[in-house]
């Protein structure tokens, strides 16, 4: 039976009290209307001082995953829609990374894709290239809404159904709809590397996980956590049955977020 998201008030205490970590999307997740409120930062920072692991998860670039690992208070970060992950070794003063192909895999993926971009750009009017395309290693991120006039959903379909005939995973998010050659996404990422960095199984611990997000991209991180949650702005998408968040905020976006890290830090 789909699930139907109830009030995060709904979440038992002790469920509550038991989270160890905290996985977050950060477009109209921790951003409200574009801009990282001193809020929603306030938030992250909150939650590594109660204790709690904090992994961002999100289609934006490697570059600006560089800047995130280094410089946010945050665990770790999965970017491109679970490409790879950063994460910062505070005791050897170096950034660190996980890749799922190598340069050479990279560079021809990257041909193949110039294509299906020339396509989209020449077949969707009123699209266009991601601003934050010329720092991605691993996808083509076409913009719907972030620095264009927003497209009609058809639109956005058509994008969707040009990368997919091209052989290409496509994920649609609050701003962007990204593709990519490989069988990766967020939540591949993420068992990899809990296991790998942290040595926990994601499937044995995932009841003492959190995912926070807003958007069909989110799906796969929703649908595998029990105690996953939208921030209030998930309700703006028709998820496919069993993909919806168990839990929703009462404020959308950055608000949104605040309000689970209240929540989880007063349960501890």
């Amino acid at each position: 039976m789909p699930r139907t998201m109830r009030p995060l008030s709904q979440m038992p205490a002790a469920v509550a009290a038991r989270i160890h970590t905290v996985f977050s999307d950060i477009d109209d997740t921790l951003t409200t209307d574009g801009q990282l409120t001193a809020q929603a930062y306030a938030a992250l920072a909150a939650l590594r001082a109660a204790g709690l692991r904090v992994v961002l998860v999100t289609g934006r670039p490697a570059g600006w995953c560089d800047h995130i690992a280094r410089m946010w208070p945050v665990d770790a970060v999965i970017g491109e829609n679970g490409a790879f992950y950063f994460w910062y070794e505070a005791s050897a003063r170096k950034l660190m990374s996980r890749h799922v192909f190598d340069a050479a895999v990279r560079a021809a993926n990257a041909a193949r894709m110039a294509e299906v971009r020339e396509a989209i750009l020449r077949e969707v009017p009123g699209c266009a290239l991601a601003s934050d395309q010329f720092c991605r290693l691993y996808d083509v991120a076409i913009d719907f809404c972030e620095d264009v006039p927003p497209l009609p959903a058809s639109a956005v379909q058509r994008v969707v159904d040009l990368m997919e005939r091209a052989g290409m995973t496509a994920k649609v998010s609050s701003i962007h709809v990204n593709g990519w050659f490989g069988q990766y996404d967020k939540l591949s990422m993420a068992h990899l590397l809990m296991r790998e960095r942290y040595g926990i199984e994601l499937e044995a611990e995932r009841e003492r996980c959190v995912f926070v997000g807003d958007s069909p991209n989110d799906a796969p991180m929703f649908a595998y956590l029990p105690n996953a949650v939208g921030v209030a702005n998930v309700a703006r998408f028709e998820l496919p049955p069993g993909q919806a968040p168990a839990y929703v905020t009462p404020s959308a976006a950055g608000a949104g977020f605040a309000e689970v890290t209240r929540f989880l830090i007063q349960a501890r």
